[in-house]
């Protein structure tokens, strides 16, 4: 655990090192998937999914990350359930109660190659994060590297990589959720959507927990 300064308070960071897939499908169900190698719970994997209608549902793999998830984000629905991911060359395999999702991902373009370029200890920095949110908002509308969360929290994306994704199959509840899509309207499960264009981002996401007592 880290510790920013922001405001004369002495903030607790937590970091989260993995990716995030942000997918749309036809049926209108937008799905999110966390999948973090190092995390101060260890490696997991979490999923974020809007309905069509709204409503804003997350699939947790224990109590402890539900809690501290839907503390920071904002869900109508949380449910505990084994979180699964299988990666395999491009292709992904995820598994979450009764979510099967597959996606197939592209080559990198530009902006994949220039995050890429990014040095680890750079997208670590709050500071640094916080310059790329304009560049980012502009590239990439609803898109947001800073902004608060819940419980007084704020949170830093620093991305590293990008890709494309091309094409997914997801079962949700015995249904399934059609071709791939883009991702839209933005999912709002905090203050930053995912990209319209599904994708796969590599990055470091901190957490700054509410000031110190």
């Amino acid at each position: 655990m880290g510790r920013y300064s922001e405001g004369g308070a002495r903030r607790s960071l937590l970091r989260f090192e993995g990716w995030i897939a942000g997918v749309g499908t036809e049926s209108g169900t937008r799905v999110v998937l966390g999948h973090w190698r190092r995390s101060p719970f260890g490696a997991f994997s979490d999923v974020m999914l809007e309905r069509a209608d709204g409503e804003r549902l997350l699939l947790a793999p224990t109590a402890e990350i539900a809690a501290f998830v839907a503390a920071t984000y904002t869900f109508d629905t949380v449910r505990i359930v084994p979180v699964s991911v299988r990666v395999a060359a491009d292709t992904w395999r995820v598994t979450a109660g009764e979510l099967d999702l597959r996606f197939r991902t592209g080559r990198r373009g530009w902006p994949g190659w220039l995050l890429c370029a990014v040095p680890e200890v750079l997208a670590r920095r709050p500071a640094w994060v916080a310059l790329t949110d304009l560049p980012a908002r502009l590239l990439m509308p609803g898109v947001r590297t800073r902004g608060s969360a819940g419980g007084g929290r704020t949170e830093w994306y620093g991305a590293r990589d990008l890709r494309p994704v091309r094409a997914v199959s997801a079962v949700f509840e015995g249904r399934d959720l059609g071709a791939l899509a883009p991702v839209e309207p933005p999912v709002r499960f905090g203050f930053g959507s995912a990209p319209a264009a599904p994708s796969l981002t590599r990055l470091t996401t901190t957490v700054a927990l509410g000031p110190a007592g």
